[in-house]
């Protein structure tokens, strides 16, 4: 019998109000609460409140907690680098697990060409250091992203992101020579939603148009893109999509940086999403579910690219000794534990996300790979006309049933579990998203 889902006392209890008074007067207005969840500790795929309600987690703080939270594993590997040193710059001095981590983040990027590594703190850094590699390495100034991007809050990353106005609003003047283009959405795509089939027009817009009325090709450095897109709405773009952009970037001398800060390590079914179509980027960045919670990020470069020079690119905290220890026990569980059961378990999520749409006309696409599932509410089904009020309700209801939620994009419901979730953990949440779901249409 499983302890989970528990509500013991309607959340937020007594001692989580307390502590999200004492946060809301003192911490930054910035910080977009989802809901009252008070976290005391977690267990694999349970985190437990400090009221003592326990809940099944399948947003993973945001696609974070990889191997769940506390795997033992994990832990004994920060206890072990912690008790050893908790820092020294990686950027100005060696060790061996900093040494250990570039071997293996190399040895498991997708393609066949030798790769360098660069340690971040995070993901939005890993895309700041790829900004600058990418311009760094051809000369050029331009940069194309997508509509419905998200990489990241700092002014690189900003400049890239467009999938909520509110990231961007009161922050301009943002990096110049940026340029966003439709992504393959074929839910909402504005070339060939109508048509029987994919005609990658997204694609061959980019040359027709974009290059024949704005920007010279000679002139873009990179191609920035989400293989799955994350905070736009759990996207899953065409088949063939990363492989016209991969052809149309070369074409070009053009690199293609596939951001799989989200979409990375074992969460669709394969180590990296871009090897479901067996994509090599020139540029991969890594980073949330890489440490199970500690803060790393990577840029990871072709060798024939990441050639600047000593002193040109740096970071203080990327590459901490006990960062690099979580991220190496995490490649570990992931890649030897978890990774097999991915595939049948997205299979099992997907299906019975399915079997959701055919009962509920509310329901408009569910999408997703592996662990990575959007589920994208519309009003009207021919019309497809977004229903944005339904994924907060709908979290704020499962959150209430012991079942922790988070949307994405304007009208989504993003399912991404810890990877260490079973097939009973995947039927208990959709069971209650179905429950959920009854109480608001009834």
């Amino acid at each position: 019998m499983r302890d989970y889902p528990r509500i013991v006392v309607a959340p937020p209890g007594p001692k989580a109000r307390e502590i999200v008074a004492r946060q809301d007067r003192w911490a930054s207005t910035s910080y977009p609460k989802e809901y009252p969840l008070v976290i005391a500790r977690g267990e694999r795929a349970m985190v437990e409140d400090v009221d003592g309600n326990r809940y099944l987690d399948f947003m993973a703080g945001i696609a974070v907690a990889s191997t769940g939270y506390g795997h033992p594993k994990v832990i004994r590997a920060i206890q072990e680098a912690a008790a050893k040193f908790l820092h020294i710059c990686g950027s100005d001095f060696y060790f061996e697990s900093f040494a250990a981590l570039c071997e293996r983040l190399a040895a498991l990027a997708p393609g066949p060409s030798k790769k360098r590594v660069f340690l971040s703190n995070s993901g939005t850094e890993a895309v700041e250091g790829a900004i600058k590699l990418a311009r760094h390495s051809t000369g050029r100034p331009a940069v194309i992203a997508f509509l419905g991007a998200f990489h990241g809050r700092t002014y690189g990353g900003l400049s890239l992101t467009a999938s909520k106005a509110i990231h961007r609003a009161g922050f301009a003047p943002f990096l110049p020579e940026v340029h966003h283009v439709p992504y393959g959405y074929r839910y909402r795509c504005d070339y060939c939603r109508g048509e029987p089939a994919c005609t990658m027009r997204c694609v061959t817009a980019i040359e027709d148009e974009l290059f024949a009325k704005k920007v010279d090709p000679q002139s873009v450095a990179a191609v920035f893109v989400e293989p799955i897109q994350g905070e736009g709405g759990y996207v899953v773009p065409p088949p063939g999509y990363l492989t016209a952009l991969r052809e149309l970037c070369d074409r070009h001398s053009i690199l293609l940086v596939c951001d799989e800060v989200q979409s990375g390590v074992g969460r669709t079914g394969k180590m990296f999403a871009c090897e479901h179509e067996a994509v090599e980027p020139d540029i991969l960045l890594s980073a949330k579910g890489l440490g199970s919670g500690m803060p790393i990020g990577a840029i990871i470069a072709k060798e024939s690219i990441m050639r600047w020079r000593p002193g040109a690119h740096g970071s203080t905290f990327g590459g901490n000794p006990v960062c690099c220890a979580a991220a190496l026990a995490t490649l570990d569980v992931v890649e030897h534990e978890l990774l097999p059961n991915v595939p049948t378990l997205g299979e099992r999520l997907l299906a019975g996300a399915r079997r959701l749409e055919a009962k509920y006309a509310t329901i408009g696409e569910v999408r997703g790979r592996g662990l990575m599932v959007g589920v994208e509410f519309v009003k009207d089904r021919a019309t497809r006309e977004p229903a944005p009020e339904i994924p907060p309700g709908l979290t704020e209801r499962a959150f209430r049933r012991g079942l922790l939620l988070l949307g994405a994009g304007k009208s989504t419901l993003r399912l991404a579990p810890p990877l260490v979730v079973d097939e009973q953990d995947v039927d208990t949440a959709l069971a209650i998203i179905d429950q959920c779901l009854a109480e608001m249409i009834d």
